[in-house]
């Protein structure tokens, strides 16, 4: 017993050691899909922004690290995270039991749920399973697509970019789209193009939390990652970010 808990404070310094080398010296490069507002976006200035990019750069602060982001197409975004392009993702990613099978996850950082817009014009419709026989859009890859799936009866139709599924529904080519609860408020209350066509129904239909994703095995930047995410929110830093970019 007593040679396992000197072996065990042993390792726990080499850890601690590591991680304090690791927040000395490394620099992060982080890829995000740049075209999912509020919480990654492009601005008129091409600059990335938004929730993602100012909550991981609070979460770098706090952890002693530097951050680069990187925007990557979302439908490469994981193979470019296995092949070593960068070290981390942060992208709205949601934590599924499917995903960290093949990825390390920080702790959730933030809740969402997917919901769905429609036309204003549409006076029926509440629930996916109201649009049987129409068709639906959702970014490729996303949760918002497993749960249109979901749907007998439904035609799912899918994106590279949630932007594009708006624009077919501004353009009557889709009857519904389904997406996370910020980027619904984004393009169907605060959109100026889109705000007098669609509306937002019924409530969100599903409990979700966003991580961010690092190679299977890398415990070290998970964990540095997780230290700065506690002190984020210990500090009450994400409530700010949540007001800034979520209305």
């Amino acid at each position: 017993m007593r040679i396992f808990r000197t072996l065990s404070v042993a390792a726990l310094l080499i850890a601690s050691l590591t991680t304090a080398a690791f927040a000395a010296t490394k620099s992060i490069k982080v890829a995000t899909d740049a075209t999912w507002p509020p919480m990654e976006m492009v601005d008129a200035n091409k600059k990335i922004v938004g929730y993602d990019i100012d909550f991981l750069n609070a979460v770098a602060k706090e952890a002693g690290v530097a951050v680069e982001f990187k925007n990557t197409a979302w439908d490469g975004i994981f193979a470019g995270l296995d092949s070593g392009q960068y070290d981390a993702i942060i992208s709205s990613v949601t934590i599924t039991d499917e995903r960290k099978a093949k990825y390390d996850f920080t702790d959730a950082y933030t809740s969402i749920g997917q919901i769905l817009i429609v036309p204003k014009t549409d006076k029926t419709s509440k629930t996916i399973a109201d649009l049987k026989g129409k068709k639906v859009g959702s970014q490729i890859g996303t949760t918002g697509t497993m749960e249109v799936k979901k749907v007998a009866g439904v035609e799912s139709k899918t994106y590279d970019e949630v932007g594009l599924a708006f624009e077919d529904m501004a353009s009557g080519r889709i009857d519904g789209v389904v997406c996370d609860e910020p980027v619904a408020a984004h393009f169907a209350l605060q959109k100026k193009e889109y705000k007098d066509k669609f509306k937002i129904v019924g409530k969100a239909f599903t409990k979700e939390g966003y991580g961010i994703v690092v190679k299977k095995g890398n415990k070290e930047l998970v964990n540095l990652l997780n230290k700065g995410i506690k002190a984020v929110k210990a500090k009450k830093i994400d409530t700010k970010i949540h007001t800034k970019w979520v209305k």
